[in-house]
């Protein structure tokens, strides 16, 4: 917001900005002011504008390929006593990052052109009563033997897994696997109005899961539908299962 009113105060002028955005005009001029000195920054800005240049300079001298832990400790052997968050929080705002081995793993590669289902939780992930909305999802652990892949049915209500199922490639089977676990245990009622939700995913054919609504026979009147990658999914998977979903 500020780098907005930088632009536009000298057409419309600051409190008229500031009058529509959530900003005050004396935290705008506080800004401005230690912008132009330094020395009325708070004691952890300054340092961090000391840190930054020792940081991307670390980060340059090793063909900048080191990531957080490895310029951390650099720094330590040069005898700068910073905290490893404090250099992983400066690295992030300098948009630097280290290189990871191997080949980036992704779980969800989106196909828009592809059909699917219409979306029917419309991203408000609670449900009334247990067996009325199910999250599926898949992630991946990292182990010494390789990848693992670990598929999962959340039931909204409790945030409780009711089905999994884990593998060392990703295909469609696994995933119909959970789901297939979770309507054989949960049972749930004939015609409940039970609302299968996941992600669009469309590598693998995981679109598959998504036009299987009356697996077991089970489903009925209830609908299996695709929607787009959500924050609060991931959240909700992260929390009930304790890994990266």
């Amino acid at each position: 917001m500020i780098a907005f009113i930088d632009e536009h105060r000298g057409h419309y002028g600051v409190e008229p900005i500031c009058s529509v955005l959530p900003v005050a005009p004396s935290t705008y001029h506080e800004r401005v002011a230690q912008r132009r000195d330094p020395s009325r920054l708070s004691a952890r800005a300054q340092r961090d504008e000391a840190l930054k240049p020792e940081v991307m300079r670390v980060f340059a001298e090793n063909f900048s390929v080191y990531g957080v832990r490895k310029v951390w400790r650099q720094m330590q052997r040069e005898g700068f006593d910073v905290a490893r968050c404090t250099v992983q929080r400066l690295m992030r705002e300098l948009g630097l990052q280290g290189v990871i081995r191997g080949k980036p793993v992704r779980t969800t590669i989106s196909d828009k052109s592809a059909p699917c289902p219409l979306d029917q939780v419309n991203r408000q992930f609670h449900a009334p009563a247990p067996d009325r909305l199910w999250l599926s999802d898949f992630t991946y652990v990292a182990t010494w033997a390789g990848f693992v892949y670990v598929a999962f049915v959340i039931d909204a209500y409790a945030r409780r897994i009711v089905g999994w199922r884990a593998s060392r490639t990703a295909h469609a089977g696994f995933v119909l696997d959970a789901l297939e676990q979770a309507l054989h245990d949960r049972r749930p009622l004939h015609g409940g109005g039970l609302v299968h939700h996941s992600d669009r995913g469309s590598q693998g054919r995981f679109n598959r899961s998504a036009q299987h609504p009356k697996l077991g026979g089970v489903y009925g009147d209830g609908k299996t539908e695709v929607g787009a990658v959500d924050a609060a999914k991931v959240i909700l998977a992260r929390s009930a299962t304790g890994v990266a979903a």
